[in-house]
């Protein structure tokens, strides 16, 4: 049945890619660089620039295989596509608990950014920065399910807002925190830190790279992502790259290592303990001294502020970045039905949104109880699922060199060797080994990782056995989702479309259909609602309740097409006859197609169509398309305006 909204629309273009692309991903530095000090200490920003520098690899091979497979999903599309459903599945179960793990860790830490801004140090204690936390998670939840937010219009605005509260913290750090003793200070490696230490925050610095996957499950969305997914992501990688490389810098000069019994090994910087949880304001508060204290109090709110607002903004991307994949997965029968469909007001499935929120809240409530401490559990845990979808991505984009040659790759990773005479990208070959080192060193190193990662993953393996074994699908094929042919190969180029008009679902899905074929075509619109007047009475006749529902059909028609830039010309039509006056309108306009709804009672009368759309078929000149429902689909609606 065609939704609301059938499809996710192509609507990105490289600078709004490119900003959500820096806002996703940068956001994770208002909650990775206090855990990520915590164990490298001086070593903060040269461990940061590392990861950050195999992130830009990883990031190759993302571009050449959401370029060739631009369908929602991320590496678990191109991993199924280049193996089989469930290695795809397994990489995007490991996916949905890296988005649900930022929704906690997000959530987690809103209240101590607001908390240091406003001097509310309760939001700030335990547990009731945890209950605020879940509190906020269930709050984006909830809004969530209300309506669908509009993530393009605001990528722009949240990504420069954080950029300017990152360029604000360098570059006044480098005129009044920056010091290179301060670097070095208790910086001994091998004992500050320790070699283990360095080997625990390796895996956990990936948590400041967050947000590669969000951006490429937009591919789904992105106006030729050939084109303009590498750009977009190599522009706001490298730029986030650099700036938490200087921003690392800026953070040990404010609070180098020093011993601290409590520390780890020994030491210990105050930037990864007393400010663990809100690390960008541990910077801004070192501005209290070198700059006046007004001004160092403002940078303190607009840090607070923007921090606060930017994972507010993570946690609702994280929300549709889970939903996105797991509507991909449904889609392939990988996850419940429920799951694989697109709801008009939310877009995904309003079953992601509820479950993303409880299970999320459910980590963070978990994590407060682990002795580890929450955002170490957590962080180690994401690590888990990350490197894990980063190795078989990479795994996937060079198999795929070899099984599918001829796949058309918009974007081509340079720099290749030939192996057994095929090109296969040399990024790969050592992005590959280098990301499942760091997944073993995450596994020895991390001790709740080791319990909480191949849990989640034997979970993941129940719910997909059981839902292909529910329908009646192999565990190991290949399931492909229905395409409907909706426009003909040969026939179907129109240029305007007619669609009768009524209140109700039926009418709301028939538009729905319209829209959508008015998009890839790029053709007019044509809405009408036919008033049908009895002979008893004049064709001008007063009919105000009638009119009424015309015009709130209409209106609806026209406020649905302007969420997808179509026009709609929208018409009320008298007529003694709905089907003879929806043909000759169709005449008068010119229309290439006429689009309409069978409902399903006429079928339980043995009539598969009903008398209106068995007129309109019989008699129009123009191509007739006829959406029927199935059995129970739609029942209390009655027919009418051309819907049948």
């Amino acid at each position: 049945m065609a939704k609301k909204l059938p499809g996710l629309q192509r609507v990105l273009d490289v600078p709004s890619l490119a900003a959500v692309a820096y806002g996703e991903i940068a956001s994770s530095l208002y909650f990775a660089l206090g855990v990520v000090a915590l164990y490298a200490l001086g070593f903060t920003p040269w461990v940061l620039l590392a990861v950050g520098l195999l992130f830009l690899i990883v990031a190759l091979s993302y571009a050449e295989g959401t370029s060739a497979i631009p369908e929602p999903g991320g590496a678990a599309t191109f991993v199924r596509r280049a193996f089989n459903d469930p290695a795809g599945f397994l990489t995007g179960w490991a996916l949905i608990l890296d988005y649900l793990i930022v929704m906690a860790l997000a959530g987690l830490f809103v209240p101590h950014y607001v908390g240091r801004a406003t001097g509310w140090d309760g939001l700030t204690h335990e547990p009731w920065d945890t209950v605020v936390g879940v509190m906020v998670i269930l709050g984006v939840a909830g809004l969530r399910l209300i309506r669908r937010t509009n993530l393009y219009r605001t990528a722009i605005l949240i990504a420069g807002l954080a950029l300017a509260s990152h360029l604000l913290l360098v570059a006044l750090g480098f005129v009044f925190l920056f010091s290179t003793d301060a670097l070095t200070e208790g910086v001994d490696l091998g004992n500050a830190p320790e070699w283990g230490a360095i080997a625990f925050a390796l895996p956990v610095a990936m948590l400041a790279y967050t947000g590669l996957e969000t951006v490429a499950n937009l591919a789904a969305e992105t106006r030729e992502p050939g084109r303009t997914l590498p750009r977009s992501l190599f522009t706001g990688i490298g730029l986030v790259v650099a700036v938490s490389f200087a921003i690392g810098m800026i953070g040990i000069s404010a609070y180098p290592a020093h011993p601290d019994p409590e520390g780890v090994g020994g030491w210990g910087s105050d930037l990864g303990t007393q400010w663990l949880r809100a690390p960008l304001m541990g910077i801004a508060a070192a501005f209290d001294g070198p700059v006046p204290t007004p001004l160092a109090d403002a940078i303190m709110v607009f840090v607070g502020a923007t921090g606060a607002l930017v994972l507010l903004v993570a946690v609702t991307t994280s929300i549709s970045g889970a939903g996105r994949l797991a509507y991909a997965m449904g889609q392939r029968q990988m996850l419940p039905h429920t799951f694989g469909t697109l709801n008009r007001r939310t877009l995904i499935a309003p079953a992601s949104i509820v479950s993303s929120a409880l299970i999320a809240s459910a980590l963070l409530v978990i994590g407060h109880f682990i002795p580890t401490e929450a955002v170490r559990f957590l962080a180690g845990l994401f690590s888990f699922g990350v490197l894990l979808a980063f190795t078989a991505a990479q795994l996937a984009v060079i198999r795929l060199r070899f099984t599918e040659p001829e796949l058309e790759r918009p974007f081509r990773v340079q720099g290749n060797i030939r192996v057994r005479g095929v090109d296969v990208p040399v990024a790969a070959l050592i992005g590959t080994p280098l990301t499942f080192a760091i997944w073993v060193v995450s596994m020895v190193t991390h001790d709740a990782t080791r319990i909480a990662g191949p849990l989640w993953l034997f979970l993941g393996a129940v719910v997909y056995v059981g839902t292909r074994w529910s329908r009646r699908q192999p565990i190991f094929g290949r399931v492909v989702p229905a395409e409907p042919d909706l426009v003909p190969a040969e026939e179907g180029v129109y240029e305007r479309i007619l669609v009768p008009m009524k209140l109700g679902l039926i009418g709301e899905e028939v538009l729905a259909t319209a829209i959508k074929l008015a998009e890839e075509q790029s053709c007019a619109v044509v809405a009408i609602h036919v008033i049908s007047v009895p002979l008893e009475n004049p064709l001008d006749a007063p009919m105000h309740e009638a009119e009424e529902r015309a015009a709130a059909s209409l209106a609806e028609a026209r406020l649905l097409a302007a969420e997808h830039g179509v026009t709609v010309r929208a018409e009320i039509v008298r007529g003694r006859a709905i089907g003879e006056a929806i043909v000759l309108e169709a005449k008068k306009h010119v229309a290439d197609l006429i689009v309409l709804g069978s409902a399903p009672r006429w079928r339980r009368q043995s009539r598969f169509f009903s008398p209106t759309v068995d007129y309109v078929l019989r008699n129009a000149d123009s191509e007739v398309m006829v959406i029927a429902y199935p059995q129970g689909v739609l029942e209390q609606e009655e027919e009418a305006g051309g819907t049948g």
